[in-house]
């Protein structure tokens, strides 16, 4: 298999940065890491996505995101080197503040 084809969900605001979709699955490369997957969605959504959430060669997500595989955090597993495999579900959210 040369591609995998993995979930990804956007919640809250972030969906008006992917003109208002909730989620869809993304074709990838069969070796992706999770930085390769949020290297090709800032391709495909532009500066917003980059100022806000993700700007490739960078060590992480920006500040007040939180990102997911298989519902468990990226500090649980190998941050944005985590590799990803046929059918994860990728969770891209923001950090909800406040009491």
């Amino acid at each position: 298999m040369l591609h995998l084809k993995v979930k990804v969900e956007y919640l809250g605001h972030i969906k008006n940065i992917t003109a208002n979709k909730r989620e869809e699955e993304v074709d990838t490369a069969k070796d992706a890491a999770v930085s390769d997957l949020l290297a090709q969605l800032s391709e495909k959504y532009g500066d917003p996505f980059r100022k806000a959430i993700y700007e490739p060669k960078t060590a992480d997500v920006k500040p007040n995101y939180i990102v997911t595989v298989n519902g468990l955090l990226l500090n649980q597993l190998k941050g944005l080197s985590t590799k990803l495999k046929q059918g994860d579900h990728v969770i891209l959210m923001p950090v909800v503040s406040g009491g």
